[in-house]
């Protein structure tokens, strides 16, 4: 019987895609021969994973987990609404986002973490493309911590505690914890959720953004024909209407429609550090499919 070596394993997980554990396995089934393993790991159905590793994944869920002053959200995406709703594939998830908890926000240390199963997330994901037979993957990560405080999270269209379509975090800094500061941050999560804001305080705003915006208002000044002068107040009047729609700190409250959130967290005696909102699938450009142009194909027509 030949040594199964490490060398052997990532020969083989090359051939197959499939984790290191079920490659490990398949090599002792196999008395260490290659091909035997191969064999094995196909009759389990665990080589199938590999070919699907080029599929668009944007669909799947967004997952959040917290400990005494820190929390994490983390995307995982599948091709697929219907592998949201598979108990496997929300427990894997949840995993991810208590791996992200200790981890940080390095996708490479993440699937690193070894879980209950005695795989790593890099093996339990391999093991779960080839249990449900879609190819799925850990998109993005973030951990948020305070000093003092709170890091509150939010769900909106949870499938189940902490896992659903949009996760919000909030970094909230406070003398101590206490429920009324885990209820302001949860409402800045609501508020957040509903108005997508670009950057915490006007310092945060992306230059380049604000340039292109800046650019765009003045040519829409200049075509009133006003002088120069006045231009240039009607753009800085706008600018300020800009961080307002796209500052958090600068919009107003979504919960009563008149105070600032900066007015709110002041007054709270808290200072708001840091947020994120991480929403599932944006950005990624979705296969549009013809089912009937498809069909029409595969009959020939």
């Amino acid at each position: 019987m030949a040594e199964i070596t490490a060398a052997l394993v990532k020969e083989l997980r090359e051939k197959t895609g499939a984790g290191m554990m079920d490659c490990k396995k398949a090599l002792n089934e196999a008395g260490g021969e290659i091909e035997g393993a191969i064999d094995w790991l196909r009759t389990k159905g665990l080589a199938a994973a590999a070919k699907k590793s080029g599929r668009v994944t944007a669909e799947g869920l967004v997952a959040v987990a917290s400990a005494p002053r820190a929390a994490a959200m983390v995307e995982v995406n599948a091709e697929t609404d219907f592998v949201a709703r598979n108990e496997s594939f929300q427990a894997f998830v949840e995993a991810v986002a208590r791996a992200a908890l200790t981890a940080g926000e390095d996708l490479e240390k993440i699937k690193a973490v070894v879980l209950d199963s005695g795989r790593t997330v890099a093996d339990e994901l391999t093991h779960l493309i080839a249990t449900i037979g879609e190819n799925m993957s850990i998109r993005r990560a973030r951990v948020l911590s305070v000093p003092s405080g709170v890091v509150a999270s939010y769900i909106h269209s949870a499938v189940r505690p902490g896992l659903g379509k949009i996760g919000v975090l909030a970094a909230i800094e406070a003398p101590s914890e206490s429920e009324a500061l885990e209820l302001l941050g949860r409402q800045v999560g609501m508020h957040v959720a509903a108005t997508r804001p670009a950057a915490l305080d006007i310092d945060s705003v992306d230059p380049a953004s604000l340039e292109r915006e800046r650019a765009v208002l003045v040519e829409q000044a200049r075509a009133s024909g006003k002088p120069e002068a006045i231009i240039e107040k009607m753009v800085e009047g706008r600018i300020r209407k800009f961080y307002e729609e796209v500052v958090l700190l600068e919009q107003v409250w979504v919960h009563d429609g008149e105070s600032t959130v900066r007015k709110v967290v002041q007054k709270a005696g808290a200072k708001l550090s840091g947020f994120d909102r991480f929403q599932l699938g944006e950005g990624i450009e979705k296969e549009e499919n013809d089912f009937a142009a498809e069909v029409a194909k595969a009959a020939g027509v």
